[in-house]
């Protein structure tokens, strides 16, 4: 089944809630970032402080070493680690990622199967989060984790 791919207004993504807006993704009520679509991973659990996204790597990610690039690892624990910042933001709050430390531990393969990535919560505070994230295969084995601190701010209207 085909997903609707596109970005909302800001004032609809500040209108409610973190977890409510990434519920909706997932219940397809609010369209999957075109950024996910292309990459090959989605989201598919929400709950406040924990996401996760399932990614199937391929030989089309490959970088000229012949594993999957590291951007692409690096994109699934950026967006986990970052919904799970989302998750906690109330109506009328926006963020934006600060800084982002990765740990690559072994290669990504396509025979990886479909991996899965979970960000979940450290710490939440008026105005910094700070995240985690894990990539592991379809058998479990950790690929690659990390951290973030995401900045959390009022948010505004587009023209505001």
């Amino acid at each position: 089944m085909a997903r609707a791919v596109g970005v909302v207004s800001r004032e609809e993504l500040v209108a409610g809630d973190g977890l409510s807006f990434l519920r909706g993704i997932i219940a397809g009520t609010q369209p999957a970032p075109p950024f996910a679509d292309a990459m090959d991973f989605e989201l598919v659990e929400a709950e406040e402080g924990r996401v996760v996204f399932v990614g199937l790597p391929s030989a089309r990610f490959f970088n000229p070493l012949g594993t999957i690039h590291g951007g692409w690892t690096a994109t699934i624990l950026d967006s986990a680690m970052a919904c799970a910042a989302h998750s906690t933001l109330k109506p009328g709050e926006g963020y934006t990622t600060l800084e982002m430390k990765l740990n690559y531990v072994r290669p990504v393969m396509p025979d990886s199967g479909s991996v899965r990535c979970e960000g979940r919560l450290i710490h939440r505070g008026n105005t910094v989060v700070t995240t985690e994230g894990r990539l592991v295969d379809a058998r479990g084995k950790l690929l690659a984790h990390g951290t973030e601190t995401c900045l959390v701010f009022p948010g505004k209207a587009a023209n505001g």
